[in-house]
């Protein structure tokens, strides 16, 4: 048995697609944070100018 098992390349393919799938989540919570902010600031814009 070498360290290229299977078993070892699965549990490091899981570990890192782990790693990757929460990169992308907290990727797409700061876009909606940000779609949330600028909807805001544009709507208290227009009240203003109203």
């Amino acid at each position: 048995m070498g360290r290229n098992n299977e078993r070892n390349i699965k549990k490091h393919n899981d570990k890192l697609h782990k790693a990757q799938d929460k990169v992308k989540q907290a990727e797409m919570l700061r876009k909606e944070k940000l779609k949330q902010i600028t909807k805001k600031f544009n709507e208290t814009k227009d009240s203003e100018n109203n």
